[in-house]
């Protein structure tokens, strides 16, 4: 069973995006997490320091948005 479906490398003023979110609502909106992904320079950098995200920028906006999954996530089961 799917316990949620995580928007990753999110870019909300995309066309694209905004596209892909609204078909995605269409068919599992009880699924999607309400939190996505930012792309961001710092979550990219973070694997080649050999860190994760909540190392490598603790309070930064890609740290912050897996906090917020992961407390979303823990409400779910």
């Amino acid at each position: 069973q799917i316990t949620g479906i995580l928007l990753t490398m999110y870019n909300g003023r995309l066309i694209l995006t905004t596209q892909v979110v609204k078909e995605l609502k269409k068919y599992y909106a009880d699924k999607l997490f309400k939190q996505p992904i930012s792309r961001a320079v710092k979550l990219s950098e973070a694997p080649s320091y050999g860190e994760p995200i909540s190392y490598h920028e603790p309070y930064g906006k890609g740290s912050l948005e897996y906090i917020a999954v992961a407390k979303e996530l823990m409400m779910r089961i």
